[in-house]
C-alpha cells in the first residue's frame, strides 16, 4: 500500500516530534471566565479535539494584556493567577501524544469597544469598521518595549502550563500585523519606514522567547503573507521577515493573510485561478519560500480531500497542513478524514444578505458551534446567521461591559 505523508510524523528544527501533519489552526473560543481564566468548557472543548487525532492544537487567541482584548471572553494571561486552570487544560489537549501550542497575541487597534475605548497601535490610524472600534493612542517608546516584555512573559507563562509551544500571532492585522504594515505604521523612529524597522518588535520579541525557553521548545510565527490592501505589508515584505525569522531560529512559520478591513481568512478569499484549482490558499506564497528558505510551513485555508493533503505533503510543499472550519463544523474530523482516503470536507454554506456585516455573521456562526461542542451538544450548521450576529454582539456586551 502507498504511503500515506499526511500520517507521517514531523521533527521539529528544534527536536520536537508531532506525530502527524494535521494541525488546528487558532479560532478563538470566547469561553473564558470574568477573570479571563480557562474554564470546564475550554476544557471539554479540547478534551473532543485531543481525541479525533491531530498531531497539532494551537489555541485560540490568548492575549498579554486584559486592557487590549481581541473578545470579551479571551483568555488573559499575564501572571501566574491563570496558570492553574490552564494546566488543566493542557494536561487533557496533550493527551494522546498531542502537541498543545499557545497562540499570544495583542489585538492593538483591533480591541474591540467592548474591550477599550482606548486601545493603543503603533500609529494612530483608527479601524473604521461597524463603529466598533475606537480611534487608537500613537505607542510612546515605553509602551512598545512593555508590550515587548508582556509577549515574552505570556510565553514564559504558557509553559509553565503545560502548552507544548508557543505560536506569536504577528497575522490578521492585530498589533504586530500592525507594526508590520505601512499602512498602519506611520512611525518616524526605530519602529518606523524601512520594513526591517516595521518587524523590529517582532524579530525583539522572537529573540527574547527563544533565549529565555530554550533551544528544544517549539516557537512558532503566524504570518501574513500580504494584507491585500493597496499600500499595505506585501509579499516583498513578507519575505524579508521570514529570511530573518529563519535566523532566529523558529520551528514553523504559520501562512495566512488579510486583516479585519479585508477578511481573507475568513470570508472572500484571495485566490489566483491557479490556486483554487489545488485547493489551498497561500499554496504559490508557500513555493516562494521554499525556493528561498528551509524553514518548516504550516499553510491553513481550503483543503478539503486527503488526496491534495497527500500530494502536497509528498512533493515538499509544506510540512503542516492547517485546518479551521471543519475541525467546527465535522465532528468526525480530522479521525474520518485521516482514516478514508475518499473522505471530503464540507463547508457550511448559509445566506447573509448584509455585505457590511458578512464577517461578523461568520464569526457569530462559527462561534456558536464552538459553543456548542464545548457543551457537548449537537452542531447545528443551519443556525440563522442573522441570530448569530445578535447572540455575538449580545455575548460581547455582557461579557465586556457587565
Amino acid at each position: 500500500m502507498k504511503p500515506k505523508p499526511i500520517l507521517e510524523e514531523f521533527e521539529l528544527p528544534c527536536g520536537v516530534i508531532i506525530k502527524n501533519r494535521i494541525a488546528k489552526a487558532a479560532m478563538t473560543e470566547r469561553l473564558a471566565n470574568k477573570k479571563q481564566h480557562a474554564t470546564k468548557a475550554i476544557a471539554d472543548l479540547y478534551q473532543h479535539w485531543s481525541s479525533n487525532g491531530a498531531g497539532l492544537l494551537i489555541s485560540g487567541n490568548i492575549l498579554v494584556d486584559k486592557r487590549y482584548k481581541e473578545a470579551s471572553a479571551n483568555i488573559v494571561l499575564e501572571d501566574e493567577s491563570g496558570i492553574a486552570a490552564l494546566q488543566e487544560v493542557t494536561k487533557i489537549a496533550t493527551q494522546n501524544n498531542t502537541q498543545f501550542w499557545a497562540q499570544i497575541n495583542h489585538a492593538g487597534r483591533q480591541s474591540s469597544i467592548f474591550s477599550t475605548f482606548k486601545p493603543i497601535a503603533p500609529s494612530a490610524i483608527q479601524l473604521k469598521k461597524l463603529m466598533l472600534f475606537a480611534k487608537p493612542k500613537a505607542m510612546s517608546l515605553d509602551e512598545i518595549k512593555d508590550v515587548e516584555n508582556r509577549f515574552v512573559n505570556t510565553a514564559v507563562l504558557a509553559k509553565k502550563a503545560g502548552f507544548t509551544g508557543v505560536q506569536i500571532h504577528a497575522a490578521h492585522g492585530y498589533l504586530l500585523s500592525q507594526f508590520l504594515s505601512p499602512k498602519t505604521n506611520k512611525r518616524q523612529d526605530d519602529y518606523g519606514g524601512h520594513i526591517e524597522n516595521r518587524a523590529r518588535l517582532l524579530f525583539d520579541i522572537v529573540k527574547r522567547v527563544r533565549q529565555i525557553l530554550g533551544a528544544d521548545f517549539p516557537i512558532s510565527v503566524k504570518l501574513n503573507s500580504a494584507d491585500f490592501q493597496r499600500g499595505g505589508f506585501n509579499e516583498e515584505d513578507a519575505m524579508f521577515v521570514i529570511k530573518k525569522l529563519e535566523h532566529l531560529k523558529i520551528d514553523l512559520l504559520e501562512i495566512s493573510g488579510g486583516t479585519y478591513e479585508n477578511i481573507v481568512f475568513l470570508t472572500e478569499r484571495y485566490e489566483r485561478e491557479s490556486t483554487r484549482k489545488r485547493e489551498a490558499y497561500f499554496l504559490d506564497f508557500a513555493k516562494k519560500i521554499k525556493s528561498e528558505t528551509t524553514l518548516p510551513i504550516m499553510v491553513t485555508g481550503g483543503f478539503r480531500s486527503q488526496k491534495f493533503c497527500n500530494d502536497v505533503l509528498a512533493n515538499k510543499e509544506l510540512e503542516m497542513i492547517g485546518f479551521a472550519r471543519p475541525f467546527i463544523t465535522d465532528l468526525n474530523f480530522p479521525k474520518a478524514f485521516l482514516e478514508d482516503e475518499n473522505y471530503r470536507v464540507s463547508d457550511a454554506t448559509f445566506e447573509f444578505k448584509i455585505k457590511k456585516m458578512k464577517d461578523f455573521a461568520e464569526a457569530g456562526f462559527y462561534d456558536y458551534q464552538i459553543h456548542q461542542l464545548a457543551k457537548g451538544k449537537s452542531l447545528k450548521p443551519n443556525y440563522n446567521p442573522y441570530l448569530a450576529v445578535l447572540r455575538l454582539t449580545k455575548n460581547e456586551m455582557v461579557k465586556g461591559w457587565f
